[in-house]
């Protein structure tokens, strides 16, 4: 009898991890994950959220030369808000970022807590010692917004999850003019019943161009008798048109399997907000653990993409 071999792993572990915790943080908070990350200056930034002891959140700031070994700056990088327009919307807490690099430019998004329900914010940098928040660019309650890093043309798409239970939360693509006032919504994505992400899906790391369309790894979520667990998964958008997906995956990318992201503030969770090409034909992946602590890998683009097309189901 025959044993059948081990497929490859899709994702490789760094051996480092997990690369960042709350002991490498030089101020005092309680967790590290869920980061954005973006090239600037021939380095890697990572922006990452941190829950305080007061039990607020913040995101704080962090620089590698090589995308494993990351030094925190020695104060937050957002804080929530004490501006007009701001202040009332993100008094919980901000999280969860993202970061897009369009015309030198890097647009930050961000879910904004307050006692209103979770909105997104807009932050914009050109080097990652000023921030300036722009806008709130979504009603209550919308969580995990990317957007795409080019213009379609000349408008910006971007993809996002309402917050909501009254279908199975999906993945949806919105267009703008001016990155503040958003509209033409469709759902493009589902949730499929019995799958590893039946129960709810969102946009994870700002999408990755590639010659067979945008690369876009997101979360899913399955409910077991132990509660949720939290895996990754990638989906391919046309280049032209965003909205149209042309493949997901009907297998998972990532699971929990470390101790580090079975146990944790929240148990059995590997979720994205980030992932940067490397220059030869790669990615690496980052993904918070269990809530904890920030971990990272590293994969093939064309393995991922071929996953997408040899494995794929309809995104509806």
């Amino acid at each position: 009898m025959t044993v059948p071999s081990k497929p490859a792993l899709l994702v490789e572990r760094s051996p480092l991890n997990p690369i960042l915790s709350r002991d490498d943080v030089p101020y005092q908070v309680e967790t590290v994950h869920n980061a954005g990350v973006a090239r600037y200056d021939g380095r890697i930034v990572m922006l990452f959220r941190s829950h305080l002891r007061s039990g607020r959140s913040i995101i704080g700031k962090a620089v590698s030369e090589d995308g494993f070994r990351f030094t925190v700056d020695p104060e937050p990088f957002m804080r929530p808000s004490e501006q007009d327009g701001f202040f009332e919307y993100e008094a919980y807490g901000v999280e969860d970022p993202r970061i897009c690099c369009i015309d030198g430019e890097y647009l930050i998004t961000y879910s904004a807590y307050s006692r209103h329900g979770v909105r997104i914010g807009l932050a914009k940098t050109r080097d990652f010692k000023s921030v300036e928040r722009t806008a709130m660019i979504s009603q209550a309650d919308m969580r995990n917004v990317v957007i795409f890093p080019q213009r379609f043309d000349g408008r910006y798409a971007r993809l996002d999850r309402p917050h909501s239970e009254i279908d199975p939360w999906s993945i949806w693509l919105s267009w703008s003019p001016d990155l503040i006032h958003w509209g033409e919504s469709e759902v493009v994505m589902k949730p499929v019943q019995y799958h590893w992400d039946e129960s709810k899906i969102g946009p994870g790391a700002t999408p990755i161009r590639t010659e067979h369309g945008w690369l876009s790894i997101y979360h899913g979520v399955f409910e077991t008798m132990d509660g949720a667990v939290y895996r990754l998964g990638v989906a391919l958008h046309d280049l032209s048109n965003p909205a149209r997906v042309i493949a997901v995956s009907d297998e998972w990318i990532l699971a929990p399997q470390d101790p580090w992201e079975i146990t944790g503030y929240v148990h059995n969770v590997v979720f994205t907000c980030g992932a940067v090409e490397t220059n030869d034909g790669g990615v690496i992946i980052y993904w918070g653990g269990a809530d904890s602590v920030i971990c990272a890998g590293t994969a093939r683009l064309d393995d991922l993409v071929e996953l997408c097309l040899s494995k794929g189901r309809a995104p509806l």
